[in-house]
């Protein structure tokens, strides 16, 4: 009896203590998930196309006010595009033209000013089984284009465009790098709601961000990133493609609706 009711006792302890885990590991995640709400809340908050004080502190620098296309331009061009693009509710538009792989009117665009070392971050929503892209490391190449040279962060409707099926284990999908590294997790939260994107590049390691959380991640110029590219359809242009100097920010178009905000950036030492 004695050693009956002391297993008993022992058992009740373990059962109390498990229960008191489970409750603060509860406890735990909601604090964190109250955490990650309030910071959505906070970044709600600020109006878009700013920058808070702190930010203005950690040297961000914003690339669209979301009333002029000031620092703007065509690539291979001077100037920015006269149709194709357009500023719609503060964000920049890029019309779709309904011709899908050929593209819209307005070609790709570019921020003027070249990049190495850098935190890009931004918001873009796309329309119904739209398709574009994030450039970046961009080298103005005459009579090529921009994705000769550039790697690009993808973006997808990933419900509804065939490119979601393509590619390599879905490395077409929305956060990828396109065709090479598929996006993982896959957090993309579906056509028409904003996506927010950041891209990470330092001293030649790439980050992609996709609603934040780290989805890709590379390192240009290592053995392992020249094999995948000679392995890729970017072996023939693996003299220029993906090279770590300075390089200019694009935005694709791709022939469908697509919005971009809050396209703010921080140069990195």
């Amino acid at each position: 009896m004695k050693l009956r009711s002391y297993l008993f006792s022992a058992f009740s302890a373990l059962l109390t203590i498990g229960l008191l885990s489970a409750c603060t590991s509860d406890d735990s995640k909601t604090s964190q998930t109250e955490s990650t709400e309030q910071a959505e809340q906070t970044e709600q908050e600020v109006p878009p196309n700013t920058l808070t004080q702190q930010e203005i502190d950690e040297g961000w620098m914003l690339l669209f006010d979301g009333e002029s296309t000031e620092g703007w331009r065509g690539y291979s061009r001077d100037s920015f595009p006269e149709r194709g693009w357009i500023i719609e509710d503060g964000a920049l538009k890029v019309e779709g033209a309904g011709t899908g792989e050929a593209g819209g009117e307005g070609g790709d665009i570019l921020y003027d000013q070249k990049f190495q070392n850098f935190h890009l971050s931004l918001e873009w929503k796309v329309s119904e089984g739209g398709n574009s892209g994030i450039f970046y490391l961009a080298q103005e190449l005459e009579d090529r284009p921009i994705w000769h040279s550039a790697p690009e962060m993808q973006i997808l409707d990933n419900a509804n465009h065939p490119d979601a099926m393509l590619g390599e284990d879905g490395n077409r999908q929305a956060g990828s790098l396109y065709d090479l590294i598929p996006a993982d997790p896959q957090n993309f939260r579906g056509h028409g709601e904003w996506n927010k994107a950041e891209v990470l590049v330092y001293r030649g390691t790439v980050v992609h961000f996709q609603n934040g959380e780290a989805v890709v991640e590379y390192h240009l110029g290592t053995s392992e990133w020249e094999e995948m590219i000679n392995n890729s359809k970017f072996a023939e242009y693996s003299d220029v493609f993906g090279k770590f100097e300075p390089g200019y920010i694009a935005l694709q178009d791709h022939g469908d609706d697509v919005w971009f905000r809050n396209i703010k950036l921080r140069e990195r030492n």
